[in-house]
């Protein structure tokens, strides 16, 4: 046989092979991009994906931006701004070096980039294919930073396409890759959602590493987080990171290693961590650790990998024994908290009489540490549960009945208490629970009564865009209008009935389907609308600047204990005892809850719509002292009711506040389970057109925010509905603030919760007496 004829490869093909190194699958792209976006000194990313990023990934950040000039050649392999020479690559202080991320993607998907420098007028608009600028690079507006999109990514790579998994699994590898960098990076902002879904990892900007691990993984790993620090000037080593402790154990482990910032991957390490966690955990469980390295860069040696997530570095053994040992002895200063599980003894066998000794005072758990975890094993409640009883004999605690009268709203119409022994067809049970719920929730299932004929009171109907249920957990539960002899209602689990925002028909609700119970694109009449406003964006970021991290953990693992009144409320977080403020903490809610759910609230549908002229002359009449020179009511009211019915377009689409020229339809459902005290509804119609600044975007949204927070906090004074409030306190409201409240720092002086008693202050109270 012929020896074969050594050919040089054509330039595409070369490039192809290179940009399968490089891109394995989606999430190494996306790898990149989030790389050069800190390189940009970006401090806000947002990532959008659909299908696993297979269909379409988007990036963008806040960042530096790209030269009008640079766009032609920004595609081109080997063309880069980190470095000009070879000994550059010795003291490499950034993540990107080589120039090929952009040059590898443009070769296997259809690459566009949006960016606008500081210095630039507008922004600039470009396509690439195979690493040259497909026509001509257009002007356009944009925001400061670079967006970048990747789509059909390996559209020209069948063979690479088939042998990726499902677009689940990508899309898993993706939130693997944000979460890391969210978790490293914890002072950049991280937005991480699905194409038209909810948001699936959102961190705040200037948040913590801790804050981010819950966010990314949940409380259960945060809680159990230990803090290990190393700074070694003889090798030029410095380690800070996060392990969990000998409590926690996982069935495949995680860990997030980041050399220089760079997240890699490294065998040795890895294996000497669970060489030492092997001691203290039960076979086959493993660890959950954070690790961040920082070495001289002329010790490392980072171009050793296509993908770059492996390096090289020297004194490779001496580190890894100081990151072991440092670990060992972190774990055996925690093993005295530790938690032993015993196996449950088989019913009909003896029972066990020895005792088993505690073998070092260091075990020993004291009284004054022990902290009631299980809100259900005893409450303040059962001291009062006597009274409660009495009282139950003369009223029954059901659902309260919202009434607005035409001409007149009373306090007493507003919530009424039903005899549930009376309840007949007419009532319909909103809250079905199953057989399995405990007391408190059998006691207050919510009962309506519909039956108009005597009282002339008019019933609503909860529409909710999203679906969360009272845990916070999303709970498909088809939308529910209240009439006149309704029949029961059968709830079915995996079935969303959706009435969209824009239609006014309550019958033409469509079937919502789940986008995450298949990959393949669908067409649906409602998705969630994320808001592109740079107001809304400003009003979130200053929320998000101005949260108390520490107030965050302690709502964040709150146990409710009572409700003093309906304004104050008693919590538990470790062995404190916080006294709160209710309304406030409400207030501050419902506001975060409208910015953050913008363009996406839900509707509280009127069966029958409210005039709104009479709504405002009531709100006037709540004046007693009014100035005559004002005018007349009515007169006035008119004014009030054409200057809103003027904005009414905007306040349905961004609020879900829907009225005609003359009428209130619906009002936004801002919490599932919450409606408002309907008797301060003429008083906020009328604050809405005295109080929001409506000349100003940001202004107008901020005031008018507040002011529907400060009308759906408020209780009824009513005094025979207070059970019910407090009902909805602890089972709404307070499972709200646990899962997405960020409190602000005004709350630690203004009395909002304060700290009234401490187990271990008074144990040494105690110990005096």
């Amino acid at each position: 046989m012929e020896p074969g004829i050594i050919r040089k490869l054509d330039e595409d093909v070369v490039n192809r092979i290179a940009a399968g190194e490089i891109v394995q699958r989606p999430a190494n792209a996306l790898k990149e991009l989030i790389e050069n976006s800190l390189d940009a000194h970006a401090t806000n990313i947002i990532i959008t994906v659909k299908a696993g990023g297979l269909k379409y990934l988007q990036i963008q950040d806040n960042g530096t931006g790209i030269r009008c000039d640079n766009l032609d050649i920004v595609c081109e392999r080997f063309t880069t701004s980190k470095l000009k020479e070879f000994e550059d690559l010795q003291a490499i202080n950034t993540y990107g070096f080589r120039g090929e991320a952009l040059a590898s993607i443009s070769h296997i998907a259809h690459l566009s980039i949006m960016t606008k420098t500081a210095a630039d007028k507008c922004a600039y608009k470009v396509s690439y294919e195979n690493g040259k600028v497909k026509g001509q690079i257009k002007a356009c507006a944009g925001n400061t930073g670079t967006q970048i999109t990747v789509e059909d990514i390996f559209y020209n790579v069948v063979a690479r396409k088939k042998a990726l998994r499902s677009p689940n699994e990508e899309y898993t590898h993706i939130m693997d890759v944000v979460g890391g960098y969210a978790i490293h990076n914890s002072k950049v902002a991280f937005t991480l959602k699905k194409f038209g879904e909810n948001t699936d990892i959102r961190t705040p900007l200037n948040s913590s590493t801790v804050e981010n691990v819950r966010i990314v993984h949940g409380n259960q790993i945060a809680r159990e987080l230990l803090e290990i620090e190393i700074k070694e000037p003889t090798l030029k080593f410095e380690l800070h990171g996060y392990i969990t402790n000998v409590n926690y154990s996982h069935k495949k482990g995680m860990m997030l290693l980041f050399i220089n910032h760079r997240m890699v991957v490294s065998t040795s390490i890895r294996k000497a961590v669970d060489s030492v966690y092997s001691t203290y955990l039960p076979k086959n469980s493993h660890s959950i650790v954070y690790l961040s390295i920082e070495l001289d860069p002329k010790n490392v040696d980072v171009n050793v990998h296509p993908t770059k997530h492996e390096v090289q570095f020297l004194y490779e053994e001496q580190i890894i024994d100081k990151i072991k040992s440092c670990v060992e002895s972190k774990l055996l200063s925690c093993n005295s908290s530790r938690v032993m599980y015993t196996q449950a003894r088989l019913p009909g066998a003896s029972a066990v009489e020895e005792i088993i000794k505690k073998t070092t005072d260091g075990a020993k758990v004291y009284a004054k540490d022990l902290v009631r975890v299980n809100a259900d094993t005893q409450k303040i409640d059962k001291f009062f549960r006597a009274q409660t009883n009495r009282e139950n004999t003369e009223t029954s605690i059901n659902d309260a009945k919202i009434a607005v009268g035409v001409g007149k709203l009373n306090d007493n119409d507003s919530l009424e208490t039903l005899d549930a022994r009376k309840t007949n067809s007419n009532v319909n049970d909103i809250n079905k629970d199953s057989e399995g719920k405990n007391e408190v929730n059998k006691e207050y299932n919510r009962n309506i009564d519909c039956n108009n004929d005597k009282t002339g009171n008019q019933p609503i109907s909860f529409t909710n865009g999203e679906g969360h249920s009272q845990n916070g957990k999303i709970n498909k539960v088809p939308n529910i209008e209240i009439s006149n002899n309704m029949e029961q209602v059968d709830i079915e689990e995996n079935v969303v009935q959706r009435i969209p925002k824009w239609s006014n028909a309550v019958g033409n609700s469509s079937t919502y389907i789940d986008p995450k119970q298949s990959f393949k694109t669908r067409t649906f009449e409602y998705e969630r609308i994320e808001t592109k406003l740079t107001s809304v964006k400003q009003l979130r970021m200053e929320i998000e600047s101005q949260c108390n991290m520490n107030l965050r953990e302690i709502l964040a693992n709150l146990i409710f204990i009572a409700c003093i009144d309906s304004y104050r409320s008693l919590v538990q977080h470790s062995t404190k005892l916080y006294l709160c403020d209710t309304r406030r903490l409400t207030e501050e809610l419902f506001y975060e809850t409208i910015l953050y759910d913008f363009q996406n609230l839900g509707f509280i549908k009127l069966s029958n719509a409210l005039p709104l002229e009479e709504l405002f002359v009531l709100g006037l009449s709540a004046d007693d002292a009014w100035d005559s020179e004002l005018g007349d009511r009515r007169e006035l009211g008119v004014q009030m009711v054409g200057m809103l019915v003027s904005k009414r377009d905007m306040l349905l689409e961004y609020f879900s506040l829907e009225m005609n020229a003359k009428e209130l339809l619906a009002l936004p459902l801002l919490l599932d389970g919450h409606t408002p005290y309907m008797g301060a509804l003429p008083t906020y119609l009328v604050r809405l057109v005295t109080e929001v600044n409506w000349e100003s975007e940001k202004e107008c949204f901020d005031t008018f925010s507040r002011q529907t927070a400060i009308f759906y906090s408020q209780v009824n004074p009513d005094s025979s509905t207070s059970s019910s409030e407090q009902w909805t306190q602890e089972h709404i409201i307070f499972p709200a603030i646990r899962k997405n409240f960020l409190p602000t720092t005004q709350f630690t002086t203004n009395g909002t919760i304060l700290q009234v008693a401490s187990l271990g202050d008074l144990y040494k109270v105690f110990e005096r007496c």
